[in-house]
């Protein structure tokens, strides 16, 4: 059952962002990202900043030595700042912890609906890499 939770959780963003993209026209302006639109109205959060995370060799060696992806969860407020992260999918407990770490120090262009800022409910899959 919980593995069907998690399937859930991550498919149904992506299903969301697909669905608003397929139904935005194409336009030839060369503007820069404003993130997309999705189906509700709301324009998505981006991440503008973000701080860095020292990982110790001894732990990506424990994830097999390529890497890792850790699935976390979190609400960006209406000020563009990451709050309430938990993991969803884990990879090592020192490298989680590292990683929520990280995406606490990130910084947010927050989630719009009629160009007023609000806060947002969304999942983020972390690859961490050698």
């Amino acid at each position: 059952m919980r593995s069907i939770l998690a399937a859930t959780l991550l498919l149904s963003p992506m299903l969301y962002s697909a669905s608003a993209v397929a139904s935005q026209p194409k336009t030839d302006t060369t503007e820069a990202p404003q993130g997309r639109r999705v189906s509700t109205g709301v324009i998505e959060p981006v991440v503008i900043g973000s701080g860095t995370i020292y990982i110790p060799p001894s732990t990506l060696l424990r994830n097999d030595g390529n890497g890792a992806e850790v699935v976390l969860t979190l609400r960006v407020d209406e000020k563009g700042n990451a709050e309430n992260i938990r993991v969803v999918k884990s990879a090592d407990p020192d490298l989680d912890a590292r990683v929520v770490a990280g995406v606490s120090q990130a910084h947010f262009r927050p989630a719009k609906l009629d160009n007023q800022a609000i806060p947002v409910d969304l999942n983020m899959i972390v690859q961490v890499n050698r």
